[in-house]
């Protein structure tokens, strides 16, 4: 894993893409000790469903991540909770939901917070799910009200950091589909959010829907279409002006996301955006190219600096 992790980050910065070397603490951190603050478990793309035995394999990640001597403080799940929504009829949605709610209170035990991934909203490919607009649970109500978020996007303090929670998922420009980027609302929220949290205090945000990665190349047929493309639905299309802001504010340190199902570490302008592997793999049907099965363990330090290490629990399909 940390061999494939170097050779994304090397390749991209041999191909141009200024991902930058390694950048210290900004000097408004250099004063805090390197002191570990928060232990976090990142388990993003679960997938889970009745079938493949989903619901074992999640009760043996979740076991897997508490097991651990050193345990995680707080669990953040990273979208893409049930195998599909977006598709589905309202009583095949329900019953992954039903699976998800009965493995999370059965085999978790520690604090947790969540976003919405593209598969966790109900209905928006209208012919398929035969959802209708107007019903109250279409769309992201459904997965916010069982997630239990509050709002698709917010944000909490947690041991000295400040913990940003987005929402990638919007309309595509064709109907029946979606892509990565924030609604103005939500932008001018993230804007105001910045500005009103301290120069001292390091950020994490959490999003569905990597903001930047190099794992979007690995995930189409470049070698087929004779290009490297990267579609809207694959990564934020609003990378530039949300890279710009949080290399303006200088205090944004971390940002993960899965949704690609493949894990890599980018560093650009001094935030590391980390893209973690999914807990189902390749869907539960085994490993999705070098990728097992598994979930990262990310630790927070003091001064702003941070670590991710991508954990494969040992499941097989």
């Amino acid at each position: 894993m940390t061999t494939r992790r170097h050779f994304l980050t090397s390749a991209a910065l041999g191909s141009g893409m200024a991902l930058g070397t390694g950048i210290a603490p900004s000097s408004s951190f250099a004063d805090a000790p390197r002191k570990r603050v928060l232990r976090i478990a990142h388990l993003t793309d679960i997938h889970v469903q009745p079938e493949l035995q989903a619901a074992e394999g999640m009760a043996a990640c979740l076991r897997h991540v508490q097991s651990h001597a050193d345990k995680p403080d707080l669990i953040l799940f990273g979208g893409d909770c049930v195998m599909d929504s977006f598709g589905q009829t309202r009583e095949r949605t329900k019953t992954q939901w039903d699976v998800w709610q009965r493995v999370l209170k059965a085999e978790c035990s520690l604090p947790w917070e969540g976003c919405i991934g593209n598969h966790d909203v109900w209905g928006w490919n209208l012919e398929a799910s035969k959802a209708r607009a107007d019903e109250m649970d279409y769309g992201k109500a459904w997965a916010t009200d069982l997630l239990k978020l509050g709002k698709r996007y917010r944000s909490f303090a947690k041991a000295g950091w400040k913990m940003i929670v987005l929402d990638s998922t919007h309309v595509g420009r064709k109907p029946g589909t979606y892509t990565a980027r924030l609604d103005e609302e939500q932008f001018a929220w993230l804007v105001g959010e910045l500005k009103a949290t301290p120069a001292t205090t390091p950020i994490l945000i959490l999003s569905h829907i990597p903001i930047f990665s190099a794992c979007p190349f690995f995930d189409g047929n470049n070698e087929i279409t004779g290009d490297w493309r990267v579609p809207g639905a694959w990564m934020h299309i609003d990378a530039r002006r949300l890279t710009k802001l949080f290399h303006e504010r200088g205090n944004v340190k971390v940002c993960l996301s899965g949704h690609v199902h493949l894990q890599d570490e980018v560093r650009y302008l001094g935030t590391r955006y980390f893209c973690n592997g999914a807990v189902s793999g390749g869907w539960w049907k085994g490993s999705y190219q070098q990728f097992a099965p598994g979930y990262a363990l990310v630790d927070l330090y003091a001064d702003g600096s941070a670590s991710n290490d991508f954990v494969n629990f040992g499941w097989k399909a």
